[in-house]
């Protein structure tokens, strides 16, 4: 198997992913290493090399061709693209070639585990995501810990350079309308590193990785369930803009309307978090109002990042600096 594994500047972290590569269950001899240094100045290229990796050094801002380019050098007929900020559990290998030789699944994978140490804004982040309990076919996998078969992507074409974030979801629609399944495997799990710690960089992370959501949902099914993440800042949006024409133009109270329609699928995304994270005997009453304010300010954050970014487009470099 063929890890693909871009960077910039992140050597601590690239080092405890490797390690947690070599470190699996699998033999050395049959793990390839590539890892695309995007101009890194920290030393990440030659930390690389003392794990045996083969080290591209490329210089851009577009993360789905430098994982293009990975792609391009390996030499395995099964791909995993693995972030520099991941950490992945031992038996990955085993369960990413195992679940590949399924009929009809191109690709597999499963969503990132928080950091361990994670703080209020991460843990309720997490929240966000959907981890199944057993293998199960989805709509799409995030790239940061994702195995294809080599054949399949690149009869598709690889990840689409022409976008600057949603490449993994915009990939998982053009291997579904070929035909093949994606599936994920609780038994991929991965450890991300570089889910935002504030507001703040929630905020500006969101805003990167809206700016293309609604010109990759709707190259996909088009469903309700699939295209509600283009439809809700859609909303969003106009019931804000709505509540501030109504604020100017003298009318606070179907400004305030506007403003709670805006806020409700926050609070409805914020139940849904609550429940997830809820374990039988967790602590009592203020504690669990302080975890549903945490949540809903988390959820809020993320929908008025994502209904932002079909104004402002957010960028890479902003969100790294948040």
């Amino acid at each position: 198997m063929s890890f693909v594994i871009p960077v910039k500047n992140d050597v601590q972290r690239l080092r405890r992913c490797l390690t947690s590569i070599v470190s699996n269950d699998y033999p050395r001899a049959l793990i390839e290493l590539i890892v695309v240094d995007n101009e890194s100045v920290d030393g990440s290229g030659p930390a690389a090399r003392e794990y045996g990796a083969i080290v591209l050094r490329v210089g851009g801002d577009c993360v789905a061709e430098l994982r293009n380019r990975g792609a391009r050098a390996a030499l395995g007929s099964l791909i995993a693209f693995v972030d520099a900020d991941h950490e992945i559990d031992r038996h990955w290998i085993t369960a990413a070639v195992a679940g590949l030789s399924s009929p009809g699944v191109a690709a597999t994978g499963c969503a990132y585990q928080t950091d361990p140490k994670a703080n209020w804004v991460q843990q309720q982040y997490d929240g966000l995501r959907v981890r199944p309990e057993r293998r199960e076919e989805v709509a799409w996998i995030g790239s940061g810990n994702l195995a294809v078969k080599r054949q399949a992507f690149e009869r598709v074409g690889g990840f689409n350079t022409t976008l600057t974030a949603c490449e993994d979801v915009d990939l998982c629609n053009r291997l579904r309308r070929a035909g093949h399944r994606i599936v994920a495997d609780p038994a991929l799990r991965s450890v991300h590193f570089g889910d935002p710690r504030t507001l703040k960089a929630l905020f500006f992370g969101e805003l990167w990785r809206g700016r293309d959501n609604l010109r990759v949902t709707f190259s996909g099914p088009r469903t309700f369930r699939h295209l509600r993440s283009a439809i809700l800042p859609v909303a969003d949006l106009l019931f804000l803009s709505a509540g501030i024409v109504a604020l100017l133009t003298g009318h606070p109270v179907i400004a305030l309307m506007c403003v709670m329609a805006a806020l409700l699928p926050a609070a409805a995304r914020a139940a849904v978090m609550i429940r997830r994270r809820w374990q039988p005997g967790s602590p009592g009453l203020g504690h669990a109002g302080r975890g549903a304010a945490q949540a809903l300010a988390v959820s809020v954050v993320f929908d008025l990042a994502r209904a932002s970014a079909l104004l402002v487009r957010g960028s890479h470099r902003a969100r790294r600096a948040a």
